[in-house]
């Protein structure tokens, strides 16, 4: 009897589940690597280090998706990121700072509420031949390829190869110094962006706008301080070849100020090209150059980096990554995506004065 009835009540949990059809995934990434740097702010002394998320930023996460019948589903994310050499969190000591939200899918698209990744950064994971890697990408020239929004709405919707997204924030950076969702003040760290991106075959090409107030509701100061930045790229594979290129507008009004520390209200156009190569299926190559012409000086920095990964396994790959700033005219351009204040997150700052910068890094990435 006692085995007739926890056989029924298992086959009532499993009917239940079947019916629900819920499933929640752990997953992550650890990332870490050895790397060498020169000309280090403060002196131009070199650096051998201990660091953490070089291709991808070390994290772990919780993902969950619901049935909810009529093809809609119910989903949501809490994705944590941590530096693995000294065991930090990371994005301003949050604990989901990458990502944190909660919504409805279906074949229209999802719609989330909660701290995401903006259209901006999912362009970029796309059109980067780096692939927004932690550092040796084009963040360091830019970070808003990396930006994330609290207080965010936020839509993506896929049809027959064409992707619509688009973000709304009622304040942006409310954990990192800006503010936002302040009565009488809506405009104070507001962000809205919407994008297309296209893809058919080996081609893909895409655009996006993004624009996002820094304005600061505890000093009342920059109320108005604002970043429009507005980018074009394309893709296209031939065989074991992908090469990549584009463009990114970025306007500061309002007595903001780009990253680069140029001056307020300053404007820049940023280029850049890629390749990457797959010699073999575990074996793959990638470069890109970036150069960045800041209107009205000719402080304008190029940055070069190329990357070589070998997969173990389908989880486990080793790599060496190396990469060069050429400054000139007072461009101060590192390779790191560090840099404070106005320039945190970008290269910008990161190398001792206007000198020119040579890094490597050999690492090793699991993903689980």
């Amino acid at each position: 009897m006692k085995m007739k009835l926890f056989a029924a009540a298992v086959g009532a949990l499993a009917a239940g589940g079947a019916y629900a059809q819920s499933s929640v995934t752990l997953y992550g990434v650890v990332d870490a690597g050895i790397e060498y740097q020169n000309n280090q702010p403060g002196g131009s002394h070199s650096v051998t280090r201990l660091t953490s998320g070089n291709l991808s930023s070390s994290r772990w996460g919780l993902r969950g998706v619901e049935d909810l019948g009529g093809g809609l589903k119910g989903l949501f994310v809490l994705e944590s990121g941590f530096t693995i050499d000294d065991g930090k969190s990371a994005q301003s000591n949050r604990l989901f700072g990458r990502q944190a939200y909660v919504g409805l899918q279906s074949n229209w698209g999802a719609l989330t509420l909660g701290r995401h990744q903006t259209p901006f950064y999912d362009f970029g994971l796309q059109f980067d031949p780096m692939i927004i890697s932690t550092n040796y990408s084009i963040i360091g020239q830019d970070a808003g390829f990396t930006s994330r929004a609290d207080n965010s709405a936020k839509y993506v919707g896929t049809f027959s190869g064409l992707t619509a997204s688009a973000l709304y924030s009622f304040g942006s950076n409310t954990g990192a110094g800006s503010f936002g969702e302040v009565p009488g003040s809506p405009k104070i760290g507001r962000e809205y962006s919407a994008g297309l991106t296209y893809a058919a075959g080996p081609f893909a090409v895409g655009g996006i706008y993004d624009e996002t107030n820094l304005g600061l509701a505890a000093t009342g100061a920059l109320m108005d301080a604002k970043i429009r930045r507005a980018s074009l790229a394309g893709s296209y594979a031939f065989g074991p070849a992908k090469v990549y290129a584009g463009y990114r507008w970025a306007k500061a009004l309002g007595g903001a100020t780009l990253p680069g520390n140029l001056g307020a209200n300053n404007l820049s156009n940023l280029y850049w090209v890629g390749l990457g190569y797959q010699l073999t299926p575990a074996f793959s190559l990638t470069g890109a150059a970036y150069y960045q012409d800041f209107k009205g000086t000719k402080a304008d920095p190029w940055s070069f980096v190329a990357r070589a990964d070998y997969a173990l396994s389908k989880r486990t790959d080793a790599y060496l990554t190396v990469g060069y700033t050429k400054n000139k005219d007072g461009s101060n351009l590192g390779l790191t995506a560090g840099g404070t204040g106005a320039i945190q997150g970008s290269g910008f700052g990161t190398v001792s004065g206007s000198e020119n910068q040579f890094g490597a890094v050999v690492g090793i990435r699991h993903k689980f």
